[in-house]
């Protein structure tokens, strides 16, 4: 297949496409069962991804971690440790891989609804479903390969902590921690742009071809070779709707704080995603035009009311 190299693709023409299929698949009319499918469509496309929770740290009043205490604690709850990570890292493992399963399955079906206009969620499933093993299976990969790149430089960062405090070679551990963190933080990087073409750019490509992610990522990579300013620029344009819709759900949230029951709903799973779907809707969609200026082979909403 021969790709098109358009002489326009702008990251400001889709905005108004996006807002109007917003209006057309949420307003016109209003359906709040429609909404609702929506919504589990968009919750499970999205399912896994936010914050983690954080770490907190006891430290003597001076600051600094009491090292031998540390150790002999660790000793001690040693076979302990062993035998919860034992149990705890499989189950965890088994539920990242559910989790990832269904949010693949979820992104193929949200796309359905968005390019047909439609609130569906047994046709898409199953009409999808070796698109989404093969979307799983890609997945899982790129998060193995990036666990051991960036684990890699983390444990070079660690042993130059350790060599820092208990030898006190700044002179060799201080560069080795810096690079070690630059790293870290450039593999970190690539992980997330893969993730992010894959999921904006190879499922809507393995949606209109019927292909592996494998072949989706091939036929990206020929577009990517005559369009790389342009893919750059739109990399950058999203981190501003990014924002923007992070400066939509904190005024949302600052509204709702004169009724805290409406700010605790947004944090709820799947109800969250039903309240923010417009969100959602858009950002879905603003990927899915923006794909489309590239020519005809990638207008998902060919035939289709947008």
């Amino acid at each position: 297949m021969d790709l098109e190299h358009p002489q326009r693709v702008s990251v400001i023409d889709p905005i108004g496409p996006a807002i109007e299929q917003v209006r057309l698949m949420l307003f016109r009319p209003f359906d709040i069962s429609k909404w609702l499918v929506l919504g589990f469509c968009a919750w499970l496309a999205y399912l896994g991804q936010g914050g983690g929770p954080g770490f907190n740290y006891t430290f003597h009043d001076n600051g600094a971690p009491d090292i031998s205490a540390i150790k002999g604690q660790i000793l001690a709850y040693l076979p302990w440790v062993i035998i919860g990570a034992l149990i705890v890292i499989p189950i965890i493992i088994i539920i990242g891989l559910v989790v990832c399963w269904l949010s693949s399955r979820g992104r193929f079906m949200f796309v359905h609804c968005i390019a047909g206009n439609k609130a569906e969620v047994a046709v898409p499933w199953k009409t999808f479903a070796r698109h989404a093993n093969s979307l799983f299976l890609f997945r899982i990969v790129i998060g193995l390969v990036g666990m051991v790149a960036i684990g890699l430089p983390v444990a070079i960062g660690v042993i130059s902590i350790i060599t820092l405090h208990t030898t006190g070679l700044g002179a060799v551990a201080v560069p080795g921690l810096l690079v070690a963190v630059l790293a870290a933080v450039a593999i970190a990087v690539v992980v997330a742009v893969v993730a992010k073409f894959t999921n904006d750019f190879i499922v809507p490509i393995m949606f209109l071809r019927t292909a592996s992610c494998l072949a989706g990522w091939r036929e990206f990579l020929a577009l990517l070779g005559s369009n790389k300013a342009r893919i750059v620029l739109y990399i950058l344009f999203q981190i501003v709707i990014s924002l923007a819709i992070v400066f939509i759900i904190a005024g949302i949230c600052l509204v709702g704080c004169c009724c805290c029951c409406a700010s605790v709903l947004l944090l709820v799973p799947y109800v969250g995603t039903v309240i923010l779907l417009p969100l959602f809707v858009f950002k879905r969609a603003y990927s899915l035009f923006y794909l489309r200026q590239f020519g005809a082979q990638f207008d998902i909403f060919s035939g289709q009311a947008a």
